[in-house]
């Protein structure tokens, strides 16, 4: 399985992916919360370090794709946490918090090509079955975010991430 997403040590996955379009671009799409909306989760993000940060999940709308009722009870879930380092149009880090533990994003940009390298470190995540779920979400949320660079519809969400995070629960 060649996929974008590895477990590169225990409880941190990294999500690799190049996205078409300059660094100032994508880095609208991950901190600008309307933009941020049509592939991850809506929610104002404070920036600056200590600044509040909140993710507003609502995946049903990213693709027109309808979960299951037990999915969209937690696809509307909304959560919380601060940014822990910034360096604009290269690092983004925020905590996460949900299920009672704190958990950290890195999004790190680089150009590549006519592209941007858009590199994902999620850090603290306990447990496999976790592990493959964030792993399969970040890669179907990364592809929608592809594909609304690209000006295409996006990929469904539901049957995209069940689907990789199936894969990746048989890869780790």
């Amino acid at each position: 399985m060649d996929r974008p997403a590895t477990l590169i040590e225990p409880n941190v996955v990294k999500l690799d992916r190049v996205l078409p379009g300059p660094i100032a671009r994508v880095w609208g799409y991950i901190t600008e919360s309307d933009k941020r909306a049509q592939w991850l989760a809506a929610g104002d993000f404070d920036l600056r370090i200590g600044g509040a940060i909140r993710l507003e999940f609502d995946n049903d709308r990213l693709s027109g794709e309808k979960g299951n009722a037990a999915q969209r009870r937690e696809d509307l879930m909304s959560f919380d946490g601060a940014v822990t380092r910034l360096e604009p149009y290269r690092i983004l880090a925020h905590t996460w918090n949900w299920d009672g533990a704190s958990t950290e994003v890195t999004y790190e940009l680089a150009p590549h090509g006519r592209g941007t390298r858009l590199v994902i470190t999620h850090r603290n995540l306990q447990g496999r079955d976790l592990q493959a779920d964030v792993m399969g979400g970040w890669d179907a949320h990364t592809g929608i975010l592809e594909d609304v660079l690209n000006g295409e519809a996006p990929r469904p969400f539901w049957k995209t991430q069940r689907k990789l995070a199936k894969e990746y629960a048989a890869a780790i």
